[in-house]
């Protein structure tokens, strides 16, 4: 399978999907209903990771809250004026146990659907949710301690927080999992990092789902640093990544660890082992649509780079296509996925869709593609199948003032990429919404002194660049170009 420096992953909502072809099939389809030839585009369109989200087991709890809770409600009403109860299968984050669902098909299933991913070159990825589980997790009544505990006060002056839960054993109040900036999320129950016993039971959760995947991307992987974590909960914990990631490699040497992390916590994760972190703040700069803070966001150390997942939608963030204006978008995914590090598509993304699926549907609307979009991703994907843009070394490249006085150079977000001393590729961006100009000089003293070509990979313009290895560059709003050494 291939080990690309600069990875594409495509991710799947797992249940929302085979619910699509539960219709078509006319009765309830599992993972080994997902046709072979769906698997070949996404090989096809140089994906090498498929992130298949929400397939773990869930439970009628957390289900129950999810077809009550009157916030949700209105989303998805808003979403499926069409709405039946059926359609809310409860939060796959919301986890009764690592196994497969049962309406996905059987254990074997996943192991099927893995072996005929990488029969095409692709690599599985799942979810792992380190910092809660469903209420009706087994462990609820078998190792209760596993849980933050409450009283009867704090049920009393935070219901937000807290619930009662009955069992065999009697009462109990346990919190909500949560963050430290919110309220809980009323369908789970907060696992207990200070329990020792807790952490080992996670990492046997770990080995045994290590042998159905080739990485794991893990839910707010932040919350179980123990300055966060006591922050949150006024409890002292061990360390927990550093201790479970070396075990997961020492079974699997070759398995990936994504985070979805925040707060400028990335970096910290990086160093605790994790191959990738979500790149949030990128994301927020593109959407505030302000070029220098985007380009001072490359600043940053390579390594760090590298190791960031690059996104403008996922099941969590709206959909770009209806964030973003259709111009401004495609600029924005030219800067997001020919950067340096995991580019990460959504399902619906390379379609244009606007409207984003709650995690607690198993169905969602029918929604036009955006024809143009789709031409704009097929040139971008094929971009990134780019030796240079794959495998390459990347750097930043400084624009300058066209003439003296014009400030729109500073409009302008350009790197270059170089595979050993063999193919070039220049990425040149105007994040501006209004015309620009600057003068972009070559980065590689090899050319020094050479009349060379480069053509656009996304338009039919080609340059030629005289000896003095200036690009003289003047761009509409919004215009890009990925321009590849002929």
């Amino acid at each position: 399978m291939p080990n690309n420096l600069h990875p594409s992953l495509y991710q799947i909502n797992t249940r929302v999907w085979l619910n699509q072809l539960s219709r078509q099939l006319g009765r309830q389809a599992t993972l080994d209903d997902i046709p072979d030839r769906e698997l070949d585009r996404l090989a096809n369109l140089g994906f090498d990771w498929v992130y298949f989200l929400s397939i773990w087991q869930t439970g009628e709890m957390a289900r129950q809250v999810s077809r009550t809770n009157p916030q949700w409600l209105a989303e998805y009403q808003e979403l499926l004026p069409d709405l039946h109860e059926d359609d809310i299968c409860g939060s796959g984050f919301a986890i009764t146990g690592y196994t497969l669902n049962a309406n996905l098909g059987e254990p074997e299933s996943l192991i099927r659907l893995g072996d005929r991913l990488h029969q095409r070159g692709l690599k599985l990825m799942l979810d792992f949710v380190p910092n809660h589980t469903a209420p009706d997790h087994d462990w609820v009544h078998t190792f209760p301690d596993y849980y933050i505990p409450g009283d009867e006060t704090l049920l009393n002056e935070q219901p937000q927080n807290y619930i009662k839960i009955d069992s065999p054993q009697g009462s109990r109040i346990f919190a909500y999992g949560r963050d430290p900036y919110f309220d809980g999320w009323p369908d789970t129950l907060q696992l207990n990092y200070g329990n020792s016993d807790l952490q080992t039971a996670l990492i046997n959760e770990l080995l045994t789902i290590g042998q159905w995947c080739d990485g794991l991307r893990c839910d707010m992987a932040m919350l179980m640093l123990p300055e966060i974590f006591e922050r949150t909960w006024g409890i002292a914990t061990e360390p927990f990544w550093p201790k479970a990631i070396p075990q997961v490699r020492q079974q699997n040497p070759d398995f990936i660890f994504m985070a979805e992390v925040y707060w400028d916590l990335e970096w910290t994760l990086q160093q605790q082992g994790f191959d990738y972190t979500y790149d949030k703040r990128l994301y927020d700069h593109l959407r505030d649509q302000s070029p220098r803070p985007v380009r001072e966001h490359f600043w940053a150390d390579l390594d760090y780079q590298s190791k960031s997942a690059r996104f403008l939608e996922n099941h969590d963030e709206p959909r770009a296509a209806g964030t973003f204006d259709p111009a401004v978008h495609q600029a924005a995914a030219v800067l997001t996925h020919f950067c340096p590090g995991l580019r990460f598509f959504h399902q619906g993304q390379l379609e244009g869709w606007t409207q984003k699926i709650s995690v607690h549907l198993g169905r969602g609307p029918q929604q036009p593609n955006h024809h143009d979009l789709q031409g704009f991703y097929r040139q971008l994907l094929e971009g990134l199948r780019l030796n240079a843009v794959r495998e390459g070394k990347w750097q930043l490249l400084q624009c300058q003032p066209a003439w003296e006085d014009n400030w729109t150079w500073d409009c302008f977000i350009a790197y270059g990429w170089q595979e050993n001393q063999g193919e070039r590729v220049i990425i040149v961006v105007n994040y501006a919404a209004n015309q620009s100009q600057c003068s972009l000089g070559l980065p590689w003293s090899d050319l020094a002194g050479q009349r060379v070509q480069f053509q656009d990979m996304m338009s039919p313009t080609c340059y030629e660049v005289d000896r003095d290895n200036l690009l003289y560059l003047d761009f509409s709003p919004w215009q890009y170009q990925v321009l590849k050494l002929v």
